[in-house]
This record gives C-alpha cells, structure tokens and sequence, in this order.
C-alpha cells in the first residue's frame, strides 16, 4: 500500500531507466514474483571496491584495444570499443559463480572481443596474442596466421578477491557465429555427467552478437533442446553484445521482431536489456541473471545494448552504409 507518486516513482527505478526486463511471457508465476521482488523497490548500492573492480576492468578492456588499434593498424580484430562492459560483466559473473560453489566455467563467443576476452579474462599473454598478429605462430604449427588469431580456444582460471578460483575454458571456434553454441552445451553436458553433478556446478556462458542471435537457427535449436532431460546443462547465461548493426545491416532490415533476442520468448526465458554505457547496471544485472538461473535451472539472456566504435572488422568504413550511427558515434 503506497501513494500513486511513489508507486509510480518504484516503477519508473525499475524498469525505465538504464535496465528493462521482459518477463510478462513467462507463464510461472513464482518466476514472475522472484523477478519482481529483486526488482521492485529494491535498494541496489555499488560498493566502492566493485566500482574499484568495474573501473579496472574497463581501463583494461579499452587500453588492450587502444594498442591494438595504434600497433596493428588496418589488422582485421573485430574490436570491443563501445562494448567494453562485457568484460567486467563477464568478470562479475564468473565471481559470483565461485560464490555459488560453480567450479568450472565454459564460454562460447565468436569474434566480436574474443581477442579482449582472451587476454583480459582467460589471461592469455599479450605477447602470445602480438606474436600471432605478427603471424609468428610456431613453425611447426600448420595452421599458419590468417583468422586463427580470433578462432584460437584457451583454459585458465578466474581468481576473487578472497583467492577462491574457478576453471574456466574458452571453446576454440573455427567456424562462424553461433555454430558455438550446441558445442559449448555439450561440452558442459559432459563435464556434469563425468562427474555424476546434479547440481549443475559447471556453467555454460555463450556470447553472441545481436544479428545472429535473431537470425541463425542454431540460437533456436539450442534453446528448443535447453530444458529435454538429455540434454539439459541446469542454464545457460546468454550475454547479447548488441552494437546494433550486423556487418552493415540494420536491424529494420535483418529481423521481424522488435528485439534480437525475441527467439529466446520460446521457453520462456526471461530477457534482460540494460544500456552497455552504464556498467555498474549491467554488472547488477548480470548476478540477477546468475540468481535466476541457480534458482530455477533455466535459461537466462542478457541484452547488452550498446554500439561498435570502427566498422565491422576495423578494415571497412561504416560511415558509407550508417552515416547517421556513425555521425553520432
């Protein structure tokens, strides 16, 4: 019971600022209330070591692609820039999984920061990743330069501040875009039955860009075999890096449906979309959707709406088919 200003005031904190939520498809209503309840009127405060955290994490992301831009001009490296809260999402979310007693992480991502999450999240060394842009691959290696710099998988560990880690292992993925994702599930799927866990300790996370989510049939196919007893992982967190553009499509010309992740509405996912300029949002988001899929084994997507600073692969002019984006940007 409240005054209409302050319900309205609630409201407004809640779904009409830098975070909106689609959830009113979901047919569960404990779902629904369990959405609302960490949400409606809920007092979120960013601590001063998280802001801390989230600040490094950026300087990190945008020095990283800064060098790159000065050092190998003209490379083709599918850059973060303008989408540089995905690491410090990703970096939140694999800290809250060792909270959650997770024990190993497998992600899934095609190119679009791959280079970024390689060294600022799996710690691949910078001098491994320059000498592989230099096309300095062992010798021995037949798979010479060309794209494998952005197809190359990687394992490492992801360490808290209190020293507590967590396995995490990037799958390698030399074909394109979401031919990742029933890999990554497998993949999981096969690490829980190994270890004969029904809690679901090990967490499938698959990055995609905004155009192949809504248009390649694998995104549906992984999503339709999510919840079959066979296949089931206990969730998968989808991450949406959304720069708004697929190569040099718009999105009024590469889709039906009003958001790139309308697909995920099938099994009743709920979706998340928060503005990617706002990190401190989008890291709160990401451990509401970590929640939500311990608490329920299900599903969950986060849109990260944001922008890409160069054209498609730092080697085109986006300015020729986006004049209007790329005035703004």
């Amino acid at each position: 019971s409240m005054r209409l200003k302050d319900i309205l005031g609630t409201l407004r904190d809640a779904y009409s600022r830098t975070i909106g939520i689609e959830y009113m498809h979901i047919h569960s209503v404990e779902h629904k209330n369990w959405i609302q309840e960490k949400l409606e009127g809920a007092q979120y405060e960013t601590t001063i070591e998280e802001k801390r955290r989230i600040l490094e994490r950026l300087n990190a992301a945008e020095s990283f692609e800064r060098f790159l831009q000065t050092k190998f001009m003209g490379h083709k490296r599918f850059s973060l820039e303008g989408a540089e809260s995905l690491i410090p999402v990703i970096d939140a979310l694999l800290t809250e999984a060792i909270g959650n007693s997770n024990t190993e992480a497998v992600i899934g991502m095609s190119h679009r920061g791959r280079l970024n999450v390689l060294a600022n999240i799996m710690g691949k060394s910078y001098g491994q990743i320059f000498k592989e842009f230099d096309g300095q691959l062992d010798s021995s290696s037949f798979l010479g330069s060309g794209d494998v710099k952005y197809h190359l998988g990687a394992s490492g560990r992801h360490v808290d501040a209190e020293g507590n880690s967590l396995a995490i292992t990037l799958a390698s993925n030399p074909s394109h875009l979401e031919a990742v994702d029933g890999v990554v599930d497998g993949m999981v799927r096969a690490k829980l039955d190994a270890i004969g866990d029904n809690d679901n300790k090990v967490l499938p996370i698959l990055i995609h860009g905004d155009a192949a989510f809504a248009g390649q049939g694998v995104v549906a196919e992984t999503f339709n075999m999510s919840e079959v007893d066979g296949y089931s992982v206990g969730g998968t967190v989808h991450i949406v890096v959304n720069n708004q553009l697929g190569f040099t499509t718009s999105p009024k010309a590469g889709r039906s449906g009003k958001y790139a992740t309308d697909v995920a509405k099938m099994i009743q996912a709920p979706i998340f979309h928060v503005n990617g300029d706002d990190p401190e949002a989008c890291v709160r988001v990401i451990k509401i959707a970590l929640a939500f899929r311990e608490e329920f084994s299900k599903d969950v997507v986060v849109d990260v709406i944001c922008y890409r600073k160069y054209g498609h692969n730092e080697t085109d002019e986006p300015a020729y088919t986006q004049p209007i984006m790329y005035s703004l940007i």
